[in-house]
């Protein structure tokens, strides 16, 4: 399980790429060393990978098929920096909103409205995910937390505090960019359950 508090930014040191599959040794920041172990989880853009080595601060991730396919870890060069977190242990506090580090689909980042005290990114999801976005609701972008703003058809936006800008990488983020976006567990099990059940009157 994770928070959705992103712990910060990590880079990729090096690719090592098959029929399908990739491996990506990545340099972790030595504060997050500590119990680190093979087989822990953490979240890479919000989805979750398993360690296989560690050699100092490198850590090594695999990526299977299905991964590279849903998300934009496939995307990622040597030298990207990705957004991380650990698994979440018990007792630790849930700042953000409890996700799984399972990816649903990417959105595509159709906009960016800087100003002096705001940074407001749109987003564009494919139209089979629309029906789980509401205004207020949770939703996770890149293994962020954060609260949905505005929605609009098939594009929503979401407000960033200077915090966010500088621990993650959304600061950066531009158009056309691809974004991992994990749905609000309880929000798509409600509107599952919703329509099946109207479904199931209608039948």
């Amino acid at each position: 399980m994770f928070t959705g508090i992103v712990q910060g930014t990590a880079e990729v040191v090096e690719i090592q790429q098959r029929d399908n599959f990739r491996t990506h040794k990545v340099r972790m920041p030595a504060d997050q060393l500590e119990e680190l172990k093979p087989g822990a989880s953490v979240a890479h853009n919000g989805c979750c990978l398993t360690v296989v080595t560690i050699d100092g601060d490198l850590v090594s991730f695999d990526l299977m098929q299905e991964t590279l396919k849903v998300t934009n870890l496939g995307e990622l060069k040597t030298g990207d920096r990705f957004n991380f977190e650990r698994a979440a242990r018990f007792g630790d506090e849930i700042g953000g909103h409890q996700m799984s580090g399972h990816i649903i689909c990417t959105a595509e980042v159709t906009q960016v409205v800087e100003s002096e005290n705001n940074h407001q990114v749109w987003f564009r999801l494919p139209q089979a995910q629309t029906k789980y976005i509401f205004a207020k609701g949770y939703i996770g972008i890149d293994g962020i937390s954060l609260t949905i703003g505005d929605v609009e058809a098939d594009q929503f936006n979401v407000n960033l505090i200077p915090e966010t800008l500088a621990r993650t990488n959304l600061g950066w983020r531009k158009l056309g960019d691809r974004i991992n976006i994990e749905i609000d567990p309880q929000t798509q099990a409600i509107v599952d359950t919703v329509e099946r059940v109207l479904a199931q009157k209608t039948d």
